[in-house]
């Protein structure tokens, strides 16, 4: 019998070769009508078989293309139209347009990889093959509509064989903006740094482009270092196991201790070094290609300066042809050379001077970098979106595994993130959220589109810390870009309570200026309300900030709060008691410092346990005693990240650290001898306290209780004295922060009957407090509410501004304010 069915597909199904995709599968179901583009997806009429519809429906829920996200379909059923053929129009594109979402970069799909390697392909090694399903996005889109003129391959003019697949909506490449071929499309460039004139070499055939992986595989294996272009900027290569190479690669980019990730052909070659189970696997494999960090083997041998000290190694897979390319060359002239067990492993860190953004141009690049690369391997496609590498681990949350990003960009920005509001939403005009200083991000957000449908955050990239100069004016780059992409100029503004931050300041000159409405975030209720907006949760919550810094509603360094939080606002419940900083920001570069500070505090500096942290400050501990006795640039912090540098630093285990947050993660790191089951000792307890208010005091700066660390530090120092070792004294300090957590939900329930916990903050991107502190809590009966799309660090922080900034205008609108 033959029926007609209307057919709503909601998603991302736009940009990812979904309507060649339908057509394809309507001619193997013998089905007529059309598929077509729409603003609120795609939308497909078909005729056919009442079977043959019911198996269409099924594979267009179950066998999507790979960068496809089903996330709805709607069937109607309707008069037959009597269409006698498939098509796809095109109809409603220039509607489509105006909410289409812009598809991330994706990975080589297997059947590009397979021509890529097939010596009877006409695209055999090209370093650019791509298709539909496939290839760079938004990183080479200048404009919208997503068309080849719009985007950096407008100046590579497609042949006739191109065209034709290009044309074909049987053909795999059809639509597929980059389609190119060694005839038509981009070639990859060489220059080597030392030379006076840096003379480029074009790689316009294969033999002149063989020759050139050829060159950059020589150099890699005498121990040198090429910054290699990819999808989104520069990476710099070694070989990573060849510890001076390792040696010479964080001298010439001052890079001092902080672990480099690695490529490696597959998940199975990643198990030579990592554990990797399923989950893992599937993240790696995916079409985002992110960094994993793994759990290394304690079998494996790494080289000296890749991830010394730590437990995990970033890992991920090729992503591009380049990279497949000259992985592949790589791991066999290494296996010639060494014998067929060599494991091909190279290092893949950010193409960037110290401190400064990701280099994208291949002219800045032989200039900015070659102090750094022996030689530059570029291409003559530009990249008009500076993307870095995302990086993921997979983490057990409460009995189940579940991904959380350590930092969101390639491959997973600009898809947006719905805004989480469960309430009835008026319609509001475009919102702005600049973000934090530190770890950037901004979130573009518009209306939904139909009354039924959440607004969309568009939450950039990672940018950076925007105090550089240059990664402030990447920042100024990515938010014109978006706005111009998308589409959106913004009506309205939210941004951090901070009177420092850049991004703060710039939203209220923006807001005086163009006399637009800005909402202040405090830091840690962002935190919290952006586990709320991804969770779809309005609250209220017992929301946990265990954070490094954040500017508080009494002026004070914020970072370890309990609040009773919804989208729309917070009081503070409890925090962590306030210690001394000697120094400010100098206590976070020198942790021997914040030890001192917490010493005094706690009035342990007469401790045995103490005595070698006072020999390592030397003078210094004359000098902050004084700048804590007179107040002098010593302000002060319920920090839980603070109190994490201070017992690093008084275990000795990270006193002088080289980049950010070392000395916490090395005090993680610590436990990986501890014993497996430790008994737990009253000792490390933290103590709950009534906090004292004053005559101005409000439920938004001043806390119920206070939770007094105090015991915990007298306990690390008898510990130490004791000579107990290291590893046991760092679980058992983890361990008392996760009873905190526990105990700060239980007395949020037992006066508010609050049964929902949200973590956030920076401090749970450590893997053993978030998995010990969610299955505890969710033991003691607690829902335990995470960041699922976004760091816990202050990559969400931009997200979490506009749920408050949203909720906030949806009160005052639904009130006829």
């Amino acid at each position: 019998m033959v029926e007609a069915l209307d057919i709503q597909v909601k998603g991302i199904v736009q940009g990812v070769g979904f309507r060649p995709f339908v057509y394809r599968l309507a001619k193997k179901y013998l089905l007529s009508g059309w598929v077509l583009n729409a603003t609120e997806g795609v939308f497909i009429h078909a005729e056919g078989e009442a079977n043959l519809l019911d198996k269409f429906v099924t594979e267009l829920h179950m066998n999507p293309p790979s960068a496809a996200k089903v996330k709805e379909i709607d069937l109607n059923e309707v008069p037959l139209q009597g269409f006698t053929t498939f098509e796809i129009r095109f109809s409603d594109e220039h509607a489509a347009q105006q909410t289409t979402l812009v598809s991330p970069d994706l990975a080589t799909c297997d059947d590009c990889l397979s021509e890529l390697f097939n010596p009877n392909d006409r695209r055999f090694r090209y370093p650019f093959i791509n298709c539909t399903n496939c290839g760079p996005r938004f990183t080479i889109i200048d404009s919208l509509p997503y068309d080849r003129p719009a985007t950096s391959m407008k100046d590579f003019p497609m042949c006739p064989r191109c065209a034709a697949e290009y044309a074909d909506p049987l053909d795999r490449r059809f639509h597929a903006q980059p389609d190119a071929c060694w005839e038509c499309g981009p070639h990859i460039s060489w220059s080597v740094t030392g030379e006076a004139n840096q003379e480029i070499t074009w790689g316009n055939t294969r033999e002149s482009s063989d020759a050139i992986f050829a060159a950059a595989v020589r150099i890699l294996l005498d121990g040198g270092i090429v910054a290699v272009k990819g999808l989104g900027g520069f990476h710099l290569v070694c070989d990573a196991t060849n510890p001076e190479a390792l040696a010479k690669l964080r001298q010439r980019k001052r890079r001092w201790g902080k672990a480099f990730a690695v490529m490696v052909a597959s998940a199975d070659e990643a198990r030579h070094v990592c554990h990797v189970d399923q989950v893992e696997q599937g993240v790696l494999e995916s079409t985002k290609r992110p960094i994993v960090l793994l759990r290394k083997r304690q079998e494996a041998h790494f080289a000296a300066g890749l991830a010394d000290k730590l437990p995990e190694l970033g890992v991920m897979l090729p992503c591009t042809p380049v990279q497949h390319l000259l992985l592949h060359d790589f791991t066999q002239t290494l296996q010639a050379q060494r014998g067929a067990d060599a494991l091909g492993m190279l290092v893949m860190t950010s193409g960037n001077l110290h401190n400064e953004p990701i280099v994208t141009d291949d002219a800045q690049a032989r200039q900015k970098l070659a102090g750094i690369a022996d030689a530059v391997l570029g291409n003559n496609r530009a990249i008009l979106s500076r993307y870095d590498d995302s990086v993921v681990r997979v983490i057990q949350a409460g009995g189940e595994q579940a991904i959380q990003f350590v930092r969101r960009a390639r491959g997973y920005a600009p898809l947006p993130l719905p805004l989480g509001c469960p309430e009835a939403q008026p319609k509001q005009e475009t919102l702005l959220a600049v973000g934090p200083e530190q770890k950037a991000t901004f979130a573009l957000v518009r209306a939904a589109a139909a009354d039924d449908q959440q607004p969309d955050a568009f939450v950039s990239q990672h940018i950076g810390d925007v105090e550089n100069a240059e990664t402030y004016d990447a920042w100024l780059e990515a938010k014109s870009r978006y706005e111009s992409l998308f589409q959106e100029r913004p009506a309205r503004l939210a941004c951090d309570k901070h009177p420092e931050y850049l991004t703060s300041k710039r939203a209220r000159e923006q807001a005086q200026r163009d006399k637009l409405p800005l909402v202040e975030v405090q830091h840690h209720h962002a935190h919290v309300a952006s586990v709320l907006g991804e969770n779809n949760l309005f609250g209220p919550v017992c929301g946990i900030a265990f954070d490094g810094t954040g500017y508080g509603a009494d002026g004070n360094i914020w970072g370890g709060e309990v609040l009773l939080a919804n989208q729309q606002t917070y009081e503070r419940f409890a925090n962590f008691a306030y210690v001394p900083m000697p120094g400010g920001a100098a206590a976070v570069r020198n942790p021997l410092r914040m030890a001192y500070g917490v010493l005094h505090e706690f009035d342990l500096l007469e401790h045995a346990g103490a005595a070698d942290v006072l020999e390592a400050l030397g003078e210094q501990a004359d000098v902050c005693a004084q700048m804590i006795e007179r107040g002098l640039n010593t302000p002060y912090t319920s920090s839980v990240g603070r109190l994490f540098d201070a017992a690093s630093a008084i275990l000795g285990i990270c006193p002088q650290p080289t980049y950010e947050g070392q000395p916490a993660i090395e005090l993680e790191a610590a436990m990986g001898f501890a014993p497996a089951e430790l008994p737990i000792t009253d000792a490390y307890h933290i103590d709950v306290v009534k906090n004292t208010a004053t005559e101005t005091s409000t439920a938004l700066d001043t806390s119920v209780l206070l939770f007094d660390a105090a015991p915990v530090f007298a306990a690390l120092l008898d510990d130490k004295a004791a000579g107990v070792p290291v590893p046991v004294m760092a679980r058992r300090f983890h361990d008392a922060f996760v009873r905190a957590a526990v105990m700060a939900a239980q007395l949020v329930e037992s006066l508010y009957g609050i049964t929902t916990v949200a973590l956030s903050g920076g401090v749970f991107l450590n893997r053993y407090l978030i998995e010990h502190a969610a299955e505890a809590l969710q033991n003691a009966g607690f829902t335990v509410a995470l960041n699922r799309d976004l760091p816990p660090s202050d990559g969400c922080i931009s997200y979490g501004q506009a749920v408050v900034a949203w909720a906030a205008n949806k009160t005052s609108e639904l009130a006829g304010e």
